[in-house]
């Protein structure tokens, strides 16, 4: 048989007739995908929802460990004197912000790798990449000895994890039709966000069951090396059952045009606040508990240590669609306006009983500022494609070449990015806070004062009587 035949008979066997139209979905070599459109009702019914659900669990599970691999330092720095490193309280901080550094940073890449490299295969590049983070830890961490600098390095390199966030997102997005978008990446980002509190309940557990040996009693390198096979599996997955889409393709000229929305920057400031706190706060918990109440830092389970900073992540991603939910009710305006007014009351209760030294009084409070967090998380991202609309409608449906919807599709993504510098602000507020005074409170003070400043912001951006955002009901 001819070269030709081959090929036309390979194309003949992994084509499949769309439902409707005259097109053919063809899958061809690399499992890249021709001719989808969810938005063809008979197709989406009879072939792409299936496979678009496949692709999304596989997602969920890849940015689920980015968002552990994320977090890992987090948990891990808070030991490292406990194992017989020569740490000063600055330096642990900085261990806890650079992943959140560099993450936020690479969101912004990886959201255009998707299109240069296709999903499937992006999905799986991004899988390995999180192999250097998780061994790396555990080579460093296995020797006392090891420089600050080097611990650094493999802090910052985490933040391949948080990257993930952006390009699952933007690969998702392709393959879901207008009408099922907002609940399928509301799945995926949750998804992901449990890869926080996961890690805070996993890897205490690793880090001290059956602990032996010359570090303290804690297995360090485990924190890094129990995600390995996960990693490897999450990997195959990709690689079996995942799918490229042809038709996916970069946007840098809608991401330009929506850098030139003054909303795009309100917005992000406003997201820092909600989907900043989630994060920071999430990072920098444990340390919180361990220096504020020593003596409740960990709980004894048998021969391993408990920590309930993962239930701070935890509520905070379970509440996080939620707030989409209660957005798409009552508007994303009025849910990110009540979060804030939440989040700035509960950090002043929060100070202001801290002289009590009741720590599951503390705790219930953290509970409930995750809480907050993680509904402004839903609601304000519920607000972006509303305004984008709106703002289409003020300069008609094309400007500068770019419709609102291609704008709005960009922003997502870029606001993303940017929000995801909360979680290196917070560790360095705090950190600021405890060198200069000793103390928390003026670092809480501090972000009670920004919570009322968004809200006051969001108010009259989005909700004050007689404006266009208003009454478009953003």
């Amino acid at each position: 048989m001819s070269t030709d035949q081959t090929t036309q008979t390979r194309h003949t066997v992994l084509a499949a007739p769309a439902v409707t139209g005259p097109d053919r979905l063809r899958l061809r070599s690399g499992r890249w995908i021709d001719n989808w459109d969810p938005e063809d009702r008979g197709f989406w019914e009879g072939t792409g929802r299936r496979i678009a659900r496949v692709n999304l669990r596989w997602s969920i599970f890849c940015e689920f460990l980015g968002f552990v691999v994320w977090q890992l330092w987090s948990i891990v720095a808070v030991q490292l004197p406990a194992a017989g490193f020569d740490l000063s309280s600055p330096q642990i901080f900085w261990l806890i912000s650079m992943p959140s550094l560099v993450g936020a940073t690479l969101r912004i890449p990886y959201t255009f790798m998707v299109p240069k490299f296709g999903g499937r295969n992006w999905t799986i590049i991004s899988a390995l990449l999180l192999l250097i983070p998780a061994i790396g830890l555990a080579v460093c961490t296995s020797n006392p000895e090891t420089p600050f600098g080097v611990l650094l390095l493999m802090a910052g390199l985490a933040g391949f994890g948080g990257g993930n966030f952006a390009s699952s997102m933007a690969n998702i997005t392709y393959f879901y039709p207008a009408s099922e978008k907002g609940y399928a990446l509301g799945l995926n980002a949750a998804g992901g966000n449990l890869g926080a509190a996961v890690a805070q309940l996993v890897v205490p557990v690793a880090i001290t069951v059956g602990a032996f040996g010359a570090t303290g009693g804690l297995q360090l390198p485990l924190a890094g090396l129990v995600w390995v096979p996960l990693i490897l599996l999450a990997v195959w997955g990709a690689r079996r059952y995942m799918h490229n889409l042809s038709h996916a393709k970069g946007d840098v000229a809608g991401s330009i045009a929506a850098l030139r929305e003054p909303h795009l920057w309100i917005m992000a400031l406003l997201y820092i606040g909600t989907f900043g706190s989630f994060i920071g706060f999430s990072g920098v918990f444990p340390k919180l508990i361990k220096d504020v109440f020593p003596d409740f830092s960990a709980f004894a389970v048998g021969s391993a240590a408990l920590s309930l900073a993962f239930l701070g992540p935890l509520v905070g991603s379970l509440a996080r669609p939620f707030g989409g939910k209660l957005a798409d009710r009552f508007g994303g305006a009025r849910m990110t306006v009540a979060s804030f007014a939440a989040m700035a009351a509960i950090a002043l209760t929060v100070v202001w009983t801290l002289p009590l030294a009741n720590f599951w009084l503390f705790l219930l409070l953290f509970l409930a500022l995750f809480t907050a967090s993680g509904f402004g998380n839903g609601a304000t991202y519920r607000m972006i494609p509303r305004i984008f609309a709106i703002r289409g409608e003020d300069t008609g449906p094309v400007s500068g070449g770019v419709d609102s919807q291609r704008k709005s599709s960009a922003a997502l993504g870029l606001i993303s990015a940017i929000g995801a510098y909360g979680g290196f602000l917070i560790p360095q507020v705090l950190n600021a806070s405890s060198t200069s005074t000793g103390s928390y409170d003026g670092a809480f003070y501090g972000f009670v004062a920004t919570y009322a400043l968004m809200l006051a912001l969001a108010w009259f951006c989005y909700l004050r009587p007689g404006s266009k955002m208003a009454q478009g009901g953003v």
